[in-house]
């Protein structure tokens, strides 16, 4: 049994993480300042002996005894991390200082949870890890995917300067229950608009593709990632190589709920990447992982989620 800091642990991936390291017997402690993460999230873990809650802003420092550390907090949707992009920059670049400080104290081992924005609007397509990317370092989504870049250049520096023993994951777009219905993300957006039968939002033609990795697929890939002990720091991509248009999306949605919603089209946010395709080779080469869930039932397990909850935020309205 280890004890194991999850910071961001109250967040949607946070939350399915600290879930499956409890349930695997390890002691947690979950670490969030509630900015987008919520107690609703982690309320059935509350009461579990091995579990424990710390309110904490990762740009200030912790001090805590771990033996291991995942770092997943920073704001993860566009309406979030582009409502306070000096502070999304300062939770990706601080958080990242603290934690790797804190490791590096421990002599823990440490994951980093990055992102597929780090490629920006790739001209590689699939995306693989040797590939640089292709972002805008001034534009309005730059406070998350420059914080990020800098965050992995940080971890490969302590790794490089200090042997410290890191993991490295490019997460791509990511779905499931416990998202949050108003942070912006496709899925959610979708789906909360098809269920209340409002016009369903496409920006652009549609035709912009995304592949989208459900989330115990992503949460088993960071689980396998970590515990591999033949020295691979990555940067590994976690994802599904499945990859559909924002427009087929919509209508399978729309399918699937019944909706009587219709589709609109605005204009495209600047910097919205056009392809976003995960290359997972190393990961399956070297976990043994690919996803196993595929997006019909995903979005049936999510759809029901965002049901209930609507339901039950509807009763209590």
């Amino acid at each position: 049994m280890k004890r194991i800091l999850v910071t961001g642990g109250a967040g949607f991936i946070g939350s399915h993480l600290c879930e499956r390291l409890l349930a695997q017997g390890h002691e947690v402690i979950c670490a969030d300042n509630f900015y987008t993460g919520t107690r609703q999230n982690i309320v059935p873990l509350l009461n579990h002996p091995n579990f424990e809650v710390i309110r904490h802003d990762v740009c200030f420092p912790l001090y805590v005894e771990v033996d291991e550390i995942f770092n997943l907090a920073c704001p993860a949707s566009p309406v979030h991390y582009q409502n306070d992009p000096v502070q999304t920059v300062k939770t990706s670049v601080h958080g990242a200082i603290n934690m790797l400080g804190l490791a590096k104290r421990l002599k823990a081992r440490i994951f980093q949870a990055s992102t597929s924005e780090v490629y920006g609007n790739p001209i590689v397509h699939p995306q693989t890890e040797n590939y640089w990317g292709n972002v805008n370092p001034i534009g309005p989504r730059s406070c998350y995917d420059e914080g990020k870049r800098c965050a992995e250049t940080l971890f490969f520096d302590y790794h490089r300067q200090h042997r410290l023993d890191i993991r490295v994951a490019r997460i791509f777009n990511t779905y499931g229950p416990r998202m949050h219905p108003n942070d912006g993300r496709v899925v959610s957006n979708f789906i909360v608009q098809a269920i209340r039968g409002e016009p369903i939002t496409i920006y652009g033609d549609g035709s912009q593709t995304r592949s989208f990795c459900y989330v115990d697929d992503l949460v088993r890939g960071i689980d396998l990632f970590m515990k591999k002990d033949d020295g691979f720091a990555g940067p590994m991509n976690l994802g599904n190589p499945t990859e559909v248009t924002i427009l087929e999306l919509a209508e399978a949605i729309i399918k699937m709920t019944n909706s009587k919603s219709e589709i609109v089209r605005r204009d495209l946010p600047a910097d919205d990447p056009e392809r976003r395709r995960p290359d997972i080779g190393a990961a399956t080469e070297r976990l043994g992982w690919t996803p196993i869930t595929d997006l019909p039932k995903g979005l049936a397990q999510t759809v029901d989620y965002f049901a209930h909850r609507l339901a039950r935020e509807g009763a209590r309205g």
